[in-house]
């Protein structure tokens, strides 16, 4: 993400905006209005149809089909469009934009689940953008989840790491839990102990700050089960075949904001 303007005088504010009312969209405006950081009815979004501005209703948000009104109705508006349309939607509201309004850029490729899930977000500041708007926006945003200032080359890095990593999270999830159905464990109780071995293994590297080699060389026991099944992984290339997935991911979320 990269900020963008304004000189906001706290970090409450009062209309939030958002142009585009997808998920990535609807995921801010939830967490927002659920710490108490705005007012349903002080958000409004807009769309070109009804398909997802319906969902900001159903949180008692207030809706448009447009753009420019959103932006001549609140001072921070997240643009959550696909890449390939901001630009036609910058140069529509391009008129209405002053000094006051602070802009942000949502990256392409993190999904809802992201946010509600892994909480996990990162943002960079354009070159308008002072400490007072980064600490503004970052303190909203954590709202949501964890965010991270980064520098604007790593926003790429992001997507291919957090936004598609749940995808590839998940596919390991899957895979743990059919090699325990393969074995002959019931479908739903082999997916729900894989699902619930992700989550205490993330919370172990969290809490206690641990790199995950540690925590994996503490797991293992000399000629153990653990052992023998990480050798199995290294022969199947499950590292490289990672590190790959997050480098392609980078490599086309590049790709779609240079379009």
């Amino acid at each position: 993400m990269a900020a963008v303007a304004a000189k906001p005088d706290s970090q409450r504010v009062g209309f939030v905006g958002f142009v585009g009312a997808g998920r990535m969209a609807e995921a801010i405006a939830q967490g927002l209005i659920r710490a108490g950081k705005v007012e349903a009815q002080h958000v409004l979004a807009s769309a070109p149809t009804d398909r997802n501005l319906c969902h900001f209703r159903a949180l008692g948000c207030q809706t448009t089909h447009s753009n420019q009104e959103v932006l001549q109705s609140c001072s921070l508006v997240f643009f959550a469009t696909k890449p390939h349309i901001l630009p036609t939607v910058l140069a529509e509201v391009a008129p209405v934009v002053t000094s006051e309004h602070i802009l942000v850029s949502v990256a392409a490729g993190v999904s809802l689940s992201t946010l509600e899930e892994e909480g996990a977000m990162v943002m960079a500041r354009g070159r308008h953008a002072g400490n007072s708007e980064a600490e503004l926006l970052q303190t909203l945003l954590e709202a949501c989840g964890q965010c991270e200032e980064v520098p604007e080359a790593h926003v790429d890095i992001h997507t291919g790491l957090s936004g598609s990593g749940v995808a590839f999270v998940c596919m390991f999830s899957e895979a743990l839990a059919e090699g325990a159905i393969k074995m002959g464990m019931p479908s739903g109780l082999a997916h729900r102990l894989a699902a619930q071995t992700l989550l205490g293994t993330a919370k172990m590297l969290l809490q206690k700050g641990q790199h995950p080699a540690q925590l994996r060389t503490d797991t293992c026991t000399p000629g153990g089960t653990t052992i023998h099944g990480l050798h199995v992984l290294e022969q199947g290339g499950l590292r490289a075949a990672t590190m790959s997935a997050v480098e392609a991911a980078t490599c086309r979320a590049k790709e779609l904001s240079r379009k």
